[in-house]
């Protein structure tokens, strides 16, 4: 992966990009990491599919917009991005804080994305979280984050990456990407989900794009009940859990591709 700048939206975003091919797909960054979180998969992905990997706004090394900061609002920025890339109907995966995003895009642009991936982030309604993510979100305010190191908690959440040693220069790059204020801004995205979970769970019967949903099994953070809620309401969904925990692309990052080839190979077009 060869990250790079450009300019969308008036935002400075971080992106990589494999060569074209006649398939394309975008990736949305998981939190609290960057597009480096894909670098796993990015090999295998690439034999068939052209790929552009982003950093959210706000998210990674991209440009923060605080307007931008809850999943319908980056649901429509997402649209931007395909456009900026020329791309008419590519895949979408949207991983952890990307599921919201990818879906609000699904529901708000009928027949724009070909097919949604997600998984590992919160959907369920009443909300279920766990872990430091439930207090992230329920917390009254952001005062206390605000006196935390970023580096530690970046680095105690990315911990729990059972089966996977990140490289020193990745794990760098995740810590780098919310120096300062960056983790605790970021933080106003997930703390949208009590107004905006509703809105999604509304819409979710009429998304007639196909999903896939790919959820670990021993998410503490996301518990299995949120891939569940999507798949008992998605028309057209398919529904994998894998023995993993919440960072499921890098935990079973072969299992995590195949089930992704798979579905871009074909397995979108039989969902029911």
């Amino acid at each position: 992966m060869q990250p790079e700048f450009r300019t969308i939206d008036g935002l400075s975003i971080r992106f990589a990009e494999t060569e074209q091919r006649e398939d394309h797909a975008i990736l949305l960054c998981p939190w609290p990491e960057s597009l480096l979180a894909f670098e796993q998969i990015w090999p295998r992905l690439s034999e068939q599919t052209h790929l552009v990997a982003i950093d959210l706004p706000g998210f990674g090394h991209s440009e923060r917009r605080e307007e931008l900061l809850s999943p319908k609002a980056m649901g429509d920025f997402v649209i931007k991005v395909a456009d900026a890339f020329g791309l008419s109907q590519p895949h979408l995966v949207g991983p952890d804080v990307g599921t919201g995003a990818a879906l609000f895009a699904a529901a708000s642009y009928p027949g724009r994305l070909r097919s949604v991936a997600v998984g590992s982030g919160g959907a369920a309604v009443p909300i279920v979280l766990g872990g430091a993510l439930k207090d992230w979100v329920e917390s009254p305010d952001l005062d206390a984050f605000r006196r935390a190191d970023p580096r530690e908690i970046v680095n105690a959440a990315v911990g729990t990456i059972a089966r996977y040693a990140l490289p020193d220069r990745v794990r760098e790059d995740y810590l780098a990407s919310y120096v300062g204020d960056r983790f605790v801004e970021s933080m106003r995205y997930v703390r949208a989900y009590p107004v905006q979970l509703p809105i999604l769970r509304d819409l979710l019967p009429d998304i007639e794009t196909p999903v896939q949903i790919i959820q670990g099994g021993q998410d503490r953070a996301v518990p299995p009940v949120n891939g569940e809620f999507l798949h008992d309401r998605l028309p057209k969904s398919r529904l994998d859990v894998i023995d993993a925990g919440h960072f499921t692309w890098e935990d079973a990052p072969d299992e995590y591709a195949e089930l992704l080839s798979t579905w871009w190979g074909g397995g979108f077009q039989a969902v029911e």
